[in-house]
């Protein structure tokens, strides 16, 4: 088995629960009270979203960066 290292974002919502993402695979995300338990979580869906997908195609993805946008609304 190969391993493949992916780019987790990591929000915390009002309720204190951890969020985590893996925004170069589709529909990746899973909570947790704990990073750690959002993390082991989020490992198990993802295992379970790679079964789907071309992990090569996956793999061509390269993180870049994260950049803040500033939105007038009403």
């Amino acid at each position: 088995m190969k391993n493949s290292l992916f780019t987790v974002y990591i929000e915390q919502d009002e309720d204190g629960i951890f969020v985590g993402s893996i925004p170069t695979v589709s529909s990746c995300y899973a909570e947790g009270k704990t990073q750690r338990e959002m993390l082991k979580n989020l490992q198990e869906v993802l295992k379970l979203c790679l079964r789907n997908v071309n992990i090569r195609e996956i793999e061509k993805t390269k993180f870049v960066g994260i950049q803040n946008l500033e939105v007038t609304y009403a």
